[in-house]
């Protein structure tokens, strides 16, 4: 089964002020996805700057697209896709 891993960092020494409401936003934004059922995996990154999320059943063309639509993603500082065959 094909999967697209995506690995977001954060530029963190430029946060908005606006960062607490952008979280809310973000994370409204991720629970509908997996409610939709297309993002099987949402890992936060331990040095908090960023998350690795995991789509399922999706060309990376459309992850690209649903990632721009992201409130975080104003605020990048990298993004990264990786596509994966699940072994098991």
């Amino acid at each position: 089964m094909n999967r697209v891993q995506v690995i977001l960092t954060l530029d963190m020494e430029n946060l908005p002020s606006n960062f607490p409401e952008l979280l809310k936003q973000e994370q409204e934004v991720v629970a509908g996805w997996k409610l939709q059922g297309f993002l099987e995996h949402l890992f936060l990154r331990q040095a908090k700057n960023g998350a690795v999320l995991i789509f399922k059943d999706m060309e990376e063309e459309e992850v690209k697209a649903l990632m721009e639509t992201l409130p975080f993603y104003k605020i990048k500082k990298s993004v990264e896709y990786f596509n994966l065959i699940q072994q098991f």
